[in-house]
């Protein structure tokens, strides 16, 4: 009975990712995940009491995993230049991808604050990987500049979101970027702002 229970309970998270990166939080509604598992809508209840308990579920099961990928990356390199490297490209990697999006999206406004409390948690490592990388670089706060770091990477996740150049309102057209570009170019504005104290 129990493993028949977390079985049900993985089906709906799944259908959840799915809702979610096709229509966003609209598309996530009771009756949806009921249709996409095929339990009934009352049974969906006996799970989730509302849609941000199943948004907090996804984000307790995923974001650890998420981190755990970004923290091995980071675990492989031989410098600390390259655990940053490591670091901004699995970020960023992860932040296009649409699951991911998602919940991100909505979690800050869905959650409570012990669920962002363990959200936080979950990259209370990687947070530690990157102060000591930045400390093996010499720097003299290495805190702050993680922090900054995490500006670049957030910067670059927005400007890899926005449609192709040409059609931002207000600009030239220009040659669309590539999640790649976007990738090197926050590597590179890492590194060199980073690179000294």
């Amino acid at each position: 009975m129990a493993e028949h229970r977390q079985l049900q309970r993985a089906a709906l998270l799944d259908a959840a990712r799915t809702l979610l990166t096709e229509g966003g939080m609209e598309a996530l509604t009771f009756p949806g995940l009921a249709a996409r598992t095929g339990l009934a809508r009352s049974s969906v209840y006996e799970y989730f009491r509302s849609r941000a308990a199943v948004v907090e579920a996804l984000c307790e099961v995923d974001f650890p995993l998420w981190a755990a990928e970004i923290e091995a990356g980071m675990e492989s390199c031989d410098t600390a230049a390259e655990q940053i490297e490591a670091y901004v490209r699995g970020q960023l990697a992860l932040a296009v991808d649409p699951r991911h999006r998602a919940v991100v999206a909505i979690s800050a406004l869905e959650l409570d604050e012990a669920a962002r409390e363990r959200i936080r948690a979950a990259h209370g490592r990687l947070v530690g990987l990157v102060v000591q990388a930045l400390e093996d670089l010499g720097h003299e706060q290495p805190r702050l500049a993680a922090a900054l770091l995490q500006g670049i990477v957030e910067a670059a996740v927005r400007r890899a979101e926005q449609p192709a150049s040409g059609e931002r309102a207000g600009c030239p057209a220009e040659t669309p970027e590539t999640t790649e570009a976007i990738a090197d170019a926050a590597v590179a504005l890492a590194l060199h702002g980073l690179a000294r104290a």
